[in-house]
This record gives C-alpha cells, structure tokens and sequence, in this order.
C-alpha cells in the first residue's frame, strides 16, 4: 500500500490505528478530533506548519515496516 497526500486522516485511521502515533509524532495532536478525520494528509500539514513530502513518507514507512 502506498499512501498519497490526498488521502483522508479518517481512512488512514481505518486501515491502522497504529498511525495515529505516527501523526502524533509528527506534532498532529488532534488526531482524535472528529473534523481531523475527513481532512487529507496534505490538509492537516499544512494546517500544523509540517512538511506533507516529510509526513507521507513517515506513514508509508510505518507501513512498510508492518509489512517487512
């Protein structure tokens, strides 16, 4: 699976919860907010002043280490 920045929070969280650390982590503190959930990943990074490039590829990482 790859993840693009047009993919919605809401249905990364459906896949795996496990990405909310990552979100997190990268300073997305209102993951459990529920107007986070229909914003796309490049939405919510720029809302929170974080590069999206940095971000997706932080998620596709968790989910390749899943995957390995």
């Amino acid at each position: 699976m790859t993840v693009t920045k047009d993919m919605l929070i809401g249905q990364l969280l459906q896949l795996d919860r496990g990405v909310a650390y990552v979100l997190m982590g990268a300073g997305m503190h209102c993951v459990g907010c529920p107007s986070s959930a229909m914003e796309s990943l490049e939405e919510a990074a720029f809302v929170h002043g974080i590069d999206c490039d940095t971000l997706v590829n932080a998620v596709n990482e968790y989910f390749a280490n899943k995957e390995a």
